[in-house]
């Protein structure tokens, strides 16, 4: 009987253990916006015991095509913005985002159908339009056989988004969701951003540090101007009218990789003008509000740390409806004429020193919508696979995140948005770089 009984179980010892399940998020170096989502996602993800491989769209097109789409995108913000914003335009409309997709699947098809062909691959994500596009002509010919998901990164919702082919889609507000839905998205879920747990609320701890890391007066008052990764948009002309509306607010301007605009300012006499930044979030935590102008990541990295935006000289295109959408949400005021701004800097940062000091933010928690769902919860929901009992909550240190996806356009509500002091009082020091 021996050797009966033992054989089986040498069989199963030496029976090879399932592969873990993967996913595979393709994403876009096009600013900063789209890989920060991408690598986030894919963090939570690994948490949660799934593989998973990363591709930049850019890469799966032929040869040159994907510097001449990015270097093309940068010279129309930076040298001629009028030409994004009508070029955005004429997108929006059934016929050309056909065009635009039968262009990127023929010039990324083949590329794009490797990326995801492996047996193991459960998960498919898209954090980039054109990506989602041509990811939904393979589901309509059959040639994917994978859900594919779209992670809608913007706060509003372009035509460019839309794929009736993609089988669901992730908004970050129902707002975006809204949009998505109308313009004829499916399955469409609102999620708790995905934005990088070291954005934590700010504490006064926090901000004595940060102020230090980066040698800054403790005692002033200080405004975050940002332009994304390309330092893009009317920066300059921005620092200036900040200044006039309020000569007491000194500018820490982040240029991210365009040299020549932060050597134009430094120059210009402005003394805190950076470079590509590493650790924003302490240069958040270091500052008393946020001047923004695309509406993109930043801000969502702002909500998380309880820094209060004021939207103000929106690039065009999708800055503009990023804008509104961020405005009717409550989340950000959209400043559209200079002579507004001194009164929106000064609510901005009035109504969070007021949440500060009562020890909550503008509502009470009480009636607060539950937190939005964890986007790694959704993605494994969907593909079947259980989510770990131990893996994190959704958002950041705090609900902060998780009630910009639950928060929309409620009386109150607004750029001056804090999170309550119990759980920033709970937010370690961070220090470590962002991107």
């Amino acid at each position: 009987m021996g050797p009966l009984i033992r054989l089986p179980m040498q069989r199963r010892a030496g029976a090879k253990a399932p592969a873990a399940p993967r996913a595979v998020i393709v994403s876009a170096s096009v600013g900063a916006g789209h890989d920060a989502v991408a690598a986030e996602l894919a963090a939570r993800l690994e948490e949660a015991g799934v593989a998973v491989d990363r591709h930049d769209f850019l890469d799966l097109l032929p040869g040159p095509a994907g510097g001449i789409l990015v270097g093309s995108y940068h010279r129309m913000l930076d040298r001629a913005p009028w030409s994004w914003k009508l070029l955005y335009g004429s997108l929006d409309n059934h016929r050309m985002m056909s065009m635009q997709a039968s262009l990127f699947t023929a010039l990324a098809g083949r590329a794009m159908r490797r990326a995801v062909a492996d047996d193991d691959v459960r998960i498919v994500v898209s954090t980039y339009p054109l990506a989602s596009q041509v990811l939904g002509r393979l589901r309509r010919r059959g040639t994917v056989d994978k859900t594919v998901h779209t992670y809608l990164t913007d706060f509003s919702v372009h035509r460019l988004w839309a794929s009736p082919d993609v089988d669901a889609h992730l908004a970050v507000n129902p707002i975006p969701a809204e949009q998505a839905r109308g313009i004829g998205c499916k399955d469409v879920s609102v999620i708790a951003p995905l934005v990088d747990r070291r954005f934590t609320p700010v504490t006064d701890r926090l901000r004595y540090a940060a102020r230090a890391r980066w040698g800054l007066p403790q005692d002033a008052r200080l405004a975050l101007l940002v332009g994304g990764s390309w330092g893009a948009g009317e920066i300059e002309r921005t620092v200036n009218d900040v200044e006039a509306a309020d000569p007491g607010l000194t500018c820490l301007v982040v240029c991210g990789r365009n040299e020549p605009l932060r050597e134009r300012l430094l120059a210009a006499g402005v003394r805190h003008a950076f470079g590509w930044v590493d650790d924003m979030p302490s240069l958040m935590h270091a500052a008393d509000v946020l001047v923004q102008n695309a509406g993109g990541m930043t801000v969502q990295e702002a909500v998380a740390s309880g820094l209060p935006v004021v939207t103000y000289r929106s690039i065009p295109g999708h800055g503009l409806t990023n804008a509104a959408a961020l405005d009717e949400a409550g989340v950000a005021r959209w400043v559209r004429h200079q002579g507004d701004l001194a009164e929106a800097l000064a609510e901005a940062q009035a109504g969070a020193a007021a949440g500060a000091a009562a020890g909550s933010g503008p509502d009470d928690p009480s009636v607060l919508p539950l937190p939005a769902r964890e986007a790694a919860r959704v993605l494994l929901e969907a593909a079947g696979i259980p989510y770990p009992a131990a893996a994190p909550a959704a958002g950041a240190a705090s609900g902060a995140v998780a009630h910009l996806a639950t928060a929309a356009a409620r009386p109150g509500a607004g750029a001056a948005s804090a999170v309550p002091a119990a759980a920033a009082a709970a937010a370690p020091v961070a220090m470590g770089g962002v991107r």
